[in-house]
């Protein structure tokens, strides 16, 4: 396409906006979407792009906001409690899948020892970019594998430095840097990694604060940018990664005030260049080679991600501490080649380690891996919801009848801080739960709570429920909820049952069960609006007033709509009703509205009262 940069970015957005939508819906993830639209517009697709090294090189900003974003997440505390994951499981994943690839590269692709380590030390890397943004669509960057993972790729981001380094002293041809000893490109390394941490330590602070003086965003949003690829460029003259530049700042950065400012300020450009980053590593990918060599490609494709998969499998376990499921999803999420590979193989041939043929096998092998992860990742997540991990049945514990006056089912948040009034105030109650990770983990609390179905009428007997003044059922679940009420009111018909409420509709149900409802998030509701309408200057007692008589008006208005619940349009006038009731009723406060002048008449002509 011979056509200027404006036509070229509808393109590459228009690609996005369609791929990306279809390939979610489909739950394969919005990675794979935009690998598929790079091939489609790439060299070997309809030719959108004729070079794809350009398109890679300028997106590689992308990754490097990325990495700075996450940086906002690690104050330097956490990473130093990162440390043992960071080398530990890091280092065990990047020496033993650099070990074993390069001795299938040696033996089964002919390779001398020197090509051979650093095709198994460059395929060992993964992607970062693509794990991460894989991690973050699922929610998983919190997870257990999905910290571990991070750990890994971090290591991985420092082990690419000394392997870039070592490339020139296997080859037969100089490198730019070759003509300097290799103890001085090692000190370059660390003085740039200093200079950073030190003046980054002494100056960013200042800086933001002087630039968030000026009130103006435009003013921020540079100082931000300015920041994220000044420390990428001070890495890359050093011959570091430029993401480990912008990663070491957000870190820098972490413990600020203007963390979240910063997040946000990044965010939307790192959205953009990521998802060109995918794109351009999506035309990269070499279909000529793959058409002309599909069972050779395939095949490397295979033995990359089996190997890596088993060998991740294995450290997750140990020393990751991971459960055999979690160890799945950290090796689905990491078995794929990374963008880094490109850089070294392209080294490698500059070197003399390696021929064209053999890095565009190893640059197509990557690529497909990339390609090839979404779908592993659904395969394992597929696979992992069809066989739910076995709880350990345990029996119900027997309940001793100490003549309690209150029962709790459930012992969650909720009831927990009803238990608490209770204790502080000698109340004898007995507090019933049906999750035995919970149950352990309150009696590790001193909490007198037993494990069991508090929907059982056996059970119920044994506690002594006869004699119980009142049942509090603060069960989440709604629908276990909602057979306790029942049950509890089917056998106690008399006894007072307060029981928590999700919603309205839950709260209705309830109500049709005779039990007393306690809304969730309600009353707090009330409390903060109170303290919203003090701190805009209503007078405390005013503001009270207002919440209280907004109480007694929504409890009215629950009764009503229970009433007409099942009839849709006069559901509809009961919530147009109130809302007129509710505006009339605040509005006489001011003297406004109809009851307003029925009050100000009132208060003219005392003999009407």
């Amino acid at each position: 396409m011979h056509g200027g940069g404006l036509e070229l970015a509808l393109v590459f957005l228009l690609a996005a906006v369609i791929a990306v939508p279809v390939f979610r819906r489909f739950g394969l993830g919005a990675v794979l979407g935009y690998l598929v639209a790079g091939v489609a517009l790439g060299p070997y697709g309809i030719k959108v792009i004729s070079d794809a090294e350009p398109v890679l090189a300028a997106s590689e900003i992308g990754v490097v906001m990325m990495l700075f974003v996450i940086g906002l997440e690690l104050s330097p505390a956490r990473l130093r409690v990162m440390r043992k994951p960071v080398f530990g499981a890091g280092g065990a994943q990047v020496a033993l899948s650099g070990l074993a690839l390069a001795v299938i590269a040696m033996f089964a692709g002919g390779l001398g020892w020197k090509a051979a380590v650093v095709v198994g030390l460059g395929l060992a890397l993964s992607s970062t970019a693509v794990g991460l943004q894989l991690l973050s669509e699922r929610k998983a960057l919190g997870a257990e594998h999905g910290r571990l993972a991070f750990a890994i790729l971090l290591f991985q981001d420092l082990a690419a430095i000394p392997l870039l380094a070592a490339i020139p002293l296997l080859g037969h041809v100089a490198s730019a840097t070759a003509g300097e000893p290799a103890w001085l490109a090692v000190v370059k390394a660390i003085a740039a990694i200093a200079t950073l941490v030190l003046g980054g330590r002494l100056l960013l602070r200042h800086v933001f604060r002087i630039v968030a003086r000026t009130k103006m965003p435009e003013v921020f949003t540079g100082a931000a940018l300015l920041t994220v690829l000044g420390a990428a460029w001070l890495m890359q003259l050093a011959g570091l990664s430029m993401g480990l530049g912008a990663f070491l700042a957000g870190v820098l950065l972490a413990d600020s005030e203007y963390r979240h400012e910063l997040e946000s300020q990044i965010d939307p450009f790192k959205g953009l260049l990521l998802g060109l980053f995918f794109m351009a590593v999506g035309m990269s990918i070499d279909l000529q080679r793959v058409m002309s060599e599909p069972l050779v490609i395939a095949a490397m494709v295979a033995v990359l991600m089996a190997v890596k998969f088993a060998l991740l499998f294995a450290i997750g376990l140990h020393p990751g501490g991971l459960g055999r499921r979690e160890s799945l999803r950290l090796a689905a999420v990491l078995a794929l080649g990374g963008e880094f590979a490109f850089v070294v193989f392209a080294e490698a041939v500059k070197a003399g380690l390696l021929d064209m043929a053999m890095r565009d096998r190893l640059v197509a092998v990557v690529g497909v891996s990339m390609a090839l992860t979404p779908l592993l990742m659904v395969a394992v997540t597929r696979m992992l919801d069809a066989n739910p991990p076995r709880v350990e049945k345990r029996a119900f514990d027997a309940i001793p009848d100490g003549h309690p006056q209150v029962l709790i089912a459930g012992f969650g948040r909720f009831g927990q801080i009803v238990a608490r009034l209770l204790a502080a105030h000698k109340t004898p109650f007995i507090a019933i739960e049906n999750d035995v990770e919970q149950v352990d983990f309150s009696r590790r609390f001193g909490n007198v709570i037993y494990y069991g179905d508090p929907a059982k009428t056996e059970l119920l007997r044994s506690a002594g429920a006869a004699n119980v003044k009142v049942f509090v059922v603060a069960i989440d679940k709604q629908d276990d909820n909602l057979r306790t009420v029942r049950v509890i009111r089917r056998l106690y018909p008399d006894a007072v049952v307060y029981a928590r409420a999700r919603d309205r509709r839950h709260a209705w149900e309830l109500l049709d069960l005779g039990a007393k409802v306690m809304r969730e998030t309600y009353h707090s509701s009330l409390k903060l609006g109170e303290q919203v309408l003090v701190e805009l200057g209503v007078p405390t007692d005013v503001a009270r007033d207002h919440v209280r008589r907004f109480h007694e008006h929504d409890e009215r208005l629950l009764r009503a709509q229970h009433l007409v619940r099942d009839d849709e349009d006069a559901l509809m006038q009961t919530v147009y009703d109130a809302r007129r009731e509710l505006e009339e009723l605040f509005s006489a406060d001011v003297g406004e509205g109809v009851l307003g002048e029925i009050v100000a008449s009132n208060d003219e002509d005392p003999q009407r009262n």
